[in-house]
C-alpha cells in the first residue's frame, strides 16, 4: 500500500497573504495618529477639526461593512479584497494634498474602501480552516492588524521628520497595491480552486463542511435582528474598538501633553501597547483553541476567557493613573492591552460559530458597530478633555468601555448558528 502524502500547507500560505493585508490596511489608516500634532500646526486647525479627520474613516468604514460583505460575496473573495487593496491605497495617496476637506474626504473613501477586510477575512479562514484551528487563525489575522498599527507608528513619526507628512503619505500607497496585485494573481476563493492543494490538505480542513463554502442564499434578517446574542456580541464590540482606537487616534498626542514626550519618543512609545496587541492577539486564539480542546465548553473558551481578559485590563489601565513615569504607565498600559487583546481571537471564532452559513453578514454587522463604536471616541475625546477633568477622564473612560464589554460578554448565551432555525433559501 503506498502510504498517503502529507498534507500540503497552502492554508499557511493564504493566511500570510490576509495577515499581510491586513497589517498594510491598519498601517495606512492609522498613519494619521503619530502625525496628528504636526498635521494640525501645519494645517492651522483646532483639535475638534483635528479630531474629525481622525474619525471621517470610521462613519463610512463603519456603515459599508454590510454593503462590501454583500459585494464581495457576488465578486469572490479573490476580487473583491484585491479591488480594497487598491482603492484604500489610492484614498491613502490623497491624503498627501493637504486640504482639511480633502483629506477628510480622502480618509472617509479609505473607509469605504477597507470595509470588506474583515468580514471577507474571516470568510477565507472559515474556508482554508478546520474549526479546530480558527481561533489560532483569527488570531494571527487580528495580530497583523496592529503589527501595522505598530510599523506605522515610529515610521511615521521619522517620516514626518525626514520628508514631511504629505510625503509619507504618498509612500505608504504604494505597498498596498503591489500586495493587491499578488493577492489577484495568486489566491483562489476555495481550497478545491487553488492547484497547489492535495487532496490530503483538502480533507483535513474538510471543505465540504466548512462554513461559507456552499452560497449562503438570503440573509434572514430577521432572525438576526431579534438575537440577543447578536446585540450583545455588536455591544461588546462597540465598546472594545471604541477603546482600541485610542491608541490609533489620540495616545500620542496624550504621551505629547499629559507625559510631556517628544514626537519621536511618543512615535515610539505607541508601539509598546500595539505590540501588545499583537502578541495577545496570537496568544489568545491559541489558549481559547486549548481550552476548548481540554474542556470541551465552547462558553468558557471564548466568552469565558474574554470577559476575564477585558476585566484584568480595565484594571490595569486604572492602575497607570498612579505611575508617574511615562514609560512605565505606557509598560502597565500595554499590559492591559494584552489582556484585552485576547478577546479578539475569541470574537472571530464566535462569529464563525453562530455565523453559520452567513459568516460574513454577522462578521459585518458586528464589525459595523465597533467601528461606530470606533468613530465616536476620538470625537468624545476633546470633549472630555474640556468639560470631565481632561486627560485623566480620557483614561478613565477608556478603562471603563473594556469593563462594560466584558459584562456584555457574559451575556452571550448560545451555542448555536444564530440561524439554526431559518428557512431554506
Amino acid at each position: 500500500m503506498m502510504p498517503q502524502p502529507n498534507p500540503t500547507r497552502i492554508r499557511f500560505i493564504v493566511l500570510a497573504g490576509i495577515c499581510v493585508g491586513a497589517a498594510l490596511a491598519y498601517f495606512t489608516r492609522n498613519g494619521v495618529g503619530p502625525a496628528e500634532s504636526t498635521i494640525r500646526a501645519e494645517l492651522g486647525i483646532s483639535k475638534e477639526q483635528s479630531g474629525m479627520l481622525m474619525s471621517a474613516f470610521f462613519w463610512p468604514y463603519a456603515l459599508c461593512q454590510i454593503p462590501a460583505a454583500m459585494l464581495a460575496q457576488r465578486m469572490g473573495s479573490r476580487w473583491a479584497l484585491s479591488l480594497y487593496g487598491v482603492l484604500w491605497s489610492l484614498a491613502t495617496a490623497g491624503l498627501a494634498l493637504g486640504h482639511l476637506a480633502v483629506m477628510i474626504g480622502s480618509r472617509a473613501f479609505m473607509g469605504v474602501a477597507q470595509a470588506g477586510l474583515v468580514p471577507v477575512g474571516t470568510t477565507v479562514m472559515s474556508r482554508w480552516f478546520p474549526k479546530t484551528a480558527q481561533a489560532s487563525a483569527s488570531g494571527a489575522f487580528s495580530g497583523f492588524m496592529s503589527m501595522g498599527s505598530i510599523v506605522a507608528a515610529p515610521l511615521t513619526a521619522w517620516l514626518v521628520v525626514s520628508v514631511g507628512w504629505r510625503w509619507m503619505f504618498v509612500w505608504y500607497a504604494v505597498p498596498g497595491v503591489l500586495w493587491a496585485i499578488w493577492f489577484a494573481v495568486w489566491y483562489r476563493n476555495r481550497p478545491s480552486e487553488h492547484s497547489s492543494v492535495n487532496e490530503a490538505e483538502s480533507e483535513l480542513i474538510g471543505e465540504d463542511q466548512t462554513n461559507g463554502t456552499n452560497e449562503p442564499g438570503a440573509v434572514p434578517w430577521r432572525l438576526l435582528i431579534k438575537s440577543p446574542a447578536m446585540w450583545f456580541l455588536c455591544a461588546q464590540q462597540f465598546c472594545r474598538a471604541a477603546g482600541y482606537i485610542f491608541f490609533a487616534s489620540w495616545f500620542a498626542t496624550y504621551l505629547q501633553e499629559a507625559r510631556g514626550v517628544t514626537i519621536l519618543g511618543s512615535g515610539w512609545l505607541t508601539t509598546l501597547p500595539l505590540l501588545a496587541d499583537v502578541t495577545g492577539c496570537m496568544f489568545g486564539g491559541v489558549l481559547s483553541d486549548a481550552v476548548l480542546r481540554w474542556t470541551g465548553r465552547p462558553r468558557l473558551a471564548r466568552q469565558g476567557l474574554s470577559a476575564t481578559a477585558l476585566l484584568l485590563c480595565a484594571g490595569l489601565i486604572f492602575s497607570a493613573w498612579f505611575v508617574a513615569h511615562p514609560v512605565m504607565a505606557v509598560l502597565v498600559i500595554s499590559a492591559g492591552m494584552f489582556c484585552a487583546a485576547t478577546a479578539n481571537p475569541c470574537l472571530g471564532a464566535t462569529v464563525m460559530s453562530l455565523g453559520g452559513p452567513h459568516v460574513a453578514t454577522v462578521s459585518a454587522t458586528a464589525n459595523m458597530c465597533g467601528n461606530l463604536g470606533a468613530a465616536a471616541f476620538p470625537i468624545a475625546v476633546p470633549w472630555l478633555l474640556a468639560h470631565a477633568g481632561g486627560w485623566n477622564a480620557v483614561l478613565g473612560g477608556f478603562g471603563a468601555l473594556y469593563i462594560i464589554a466584558a459584562v456584555f460578554w457574559l451575556m452571550i448565551r448560545t451555542n448555536s448558528s444564530l440561524f439554526d432555525h431559518s428557512p431554506k433559501a
